[in-house]
């Protein structure tokens, strides 16, 4: 049979056919079966960072802005079929997406339920359309040994989850949300999701001066509890997610950032039951880093799955674009390694190609580039922890207590008033010759080397 994408299988070149990325259709820095040991466990590369297709983005985005129609140029939309149903046309990308992960080396993809097929009149002719569609992905997945990293379910696109799925205030939509999220469960089940995560599209509010916030957050977190209780019962075994967002599409989103979720978790008792699926572009709307989202998530247990995707300092709002910041991805790549890697997660694209980027072979060119660029950070994390780098920096930056007082307040032995008595005559030019500097500069600077030294290596090799 032949080919439907006309672009070659990509494979790994290292460098070896020069820097034009376009010309080469080649990864630099990814090498799907380079092996790697973190925490004694050694694995391919492509067993470590499980990359993954986002059917929404590559399959149905259509490069739309609020200004403009979509440009995308897509195979599965021609076929010669003017008249082709909504049910052809979504029967018409699965093998396309198939054959995508195939060429790209990807082995995980991920979908929300209503990226699959079209909605009927009622939940169950919904129910019916979406079967149908995943009957097809299950013998893909079967033929081809592709994996679903996660699942998820839309309670955000369709009009009647205009005030939320979960936090609604309306008790028809409500009862709409469990049922629909019941289904997307049992899909999880047959097709053996690795997770399942709940993104809150519309799951805060855009006015407190109509809203029962307290009511709100009450009824989600009994919402996610019949949610747990009826994956035990199907015997689902995945990992349940959260995604943090600040904003977009309502005006504040209940699970606005890494340390707010976590405090939501802890308030209701739900710790045990889940981790948390980051984004890149949602940490930059909340005002962080990725990497800052990353090192809170892992310090508490729950860092989960990653989103590979980024935002623009000059663009206030989502635009999902994919990673291309060695930078960034250094420093969430440390973070995931220190976790010990994502063993129910990985690294997602959920990330859609410029609207000027509107050709089939621009969709390649953007999984390759944010692979290469996350497979790059791997390298130069794995090289810092390797060094100890951060390690020593730190063991240095906190050294004070690792003897004397500081020891002993860390061993709980201390009050205040023993903080009092040893301190209480001590002269301020004393207690400031103990202030060091924290180097931030030539911090920066050694980062900078050690991005240059490895990926200069690895491109010679």
């Amino acid at each position: 049979m032949a080919d439907l994408f006309d672009f070659p299988k990509v494979e790994f070149i290292g460098g070896k056919k020069g820097l034009d990325f376009e010309q080469a259709k080649g990864y630099n820095f990814y090498n799907s079966d380079e092996e790697f040991t973190i925490n004694g466990e050694t694995k391919p590369m492509k067993d470590w960072l499980k990359f993954s297709v986002a059917y929404w983005h590559t399959m149905d985005q259509r490069l739309v802005d609020p200004f403009g129609e979509g440009t995308a140029v897509r195979p599965w939309d021609e076929n010669g079929q003017d008249d082709m149903t909504d049910m052809e046309h979504a029967k018409s990308k699965v093998k396309y997406m198939f054959e995508f992960m195939d060429k790209l080396g990807v082995e995980y993809f991920a979908f929300h339920d209503r990226d699959l097929a079209p909605e009927g009149k009622t939940l169950a002719e919904t129910n019916a359309n979406l079967d149908v569609i995943v009957d097809m992905i299950e013998e893909e997945m079967k033929r081809t040994g592709k994996k679903l990293l996660w699942n998820t379910s839309s309670l955000f696109t369709n009009k009647r989850f205009v005030a939320g799925g979960a936090t609604t205030p309306f008790a028809d939509v409500f009862a709409y949300a469990g049922a629909q999220i019941k289904h997307s469960l049992e899909i999880a089940k047959r097709l053996n999701s690795e997770s399942y995560v709940f993104w809150g599209g519309r799951e805060g509010y855009d006015s407190l001066l109509n809203t029962d916030t307290k009511r709100e957050l009450d009824h989600i977190a009994d919402f996610y509890k019949l949610a747990i209780d009826y994956a035990k019962e199907i015997g689902y075994t995945g990992q349940f997610l959260l995604e943090p967002k600040p904003k977009e599409p309502t005006a504040h989103q209940y699970d606005t950032d890494v340390q707010t979720t976590i405090s939501f978790l802890y308030t209701y008792g739900l710790q045990d039951n889940f981790k948390l699926n980051l984004e890149g572009n949602h940490a930059f709307l909340a005002g962080h880093t990725y990497e800052h989202e990353a090192r809170f998530a892992r310090e508490a247990g729950l860092l989960g799955s990653l989103d590979a995707n980024m935002g623009d300092k000059q663009t206030g709002w989502d635009i999902d674009e994919f990673p291309n910041d060695i930078y960034e991805a250094t420093l969430v790549m440390y973070e995931f390694i220190k976790n010990g890697g994502l063993p129910t997660g990985g690294l997602n694209f959920d990330a859609k190609v410029r609207r000027a980027s509107f050709t089939p072979e621009d969709l390649f060119y953007g999984h390759m580039a944010g692979m290469d660029v996350y497979a790059a950070g791997f390298r130069v994390a794995y090289k810092l922890i390797q060094d100890k780098f951060f390690e020593n920096i730190l063991q240095d930056r906190y050294a004070s207590f690792d003897s004397g007082i500081g020891a002993d307040f860390e061993a709980g032995k201390l009050t205040f008033a023993d903080m009092e008595k040893y301190i209480l005559n001590k002269e301020d030019s004393t207690i400031l010759d103990t202030v060091k500097s924290g180097r931030v500069e030539a911090i920066k600077a050694s980062l900078n080397n050690y991005i240059y030294s490895v990926l200069g290596d690895t491109f010679k090799k």
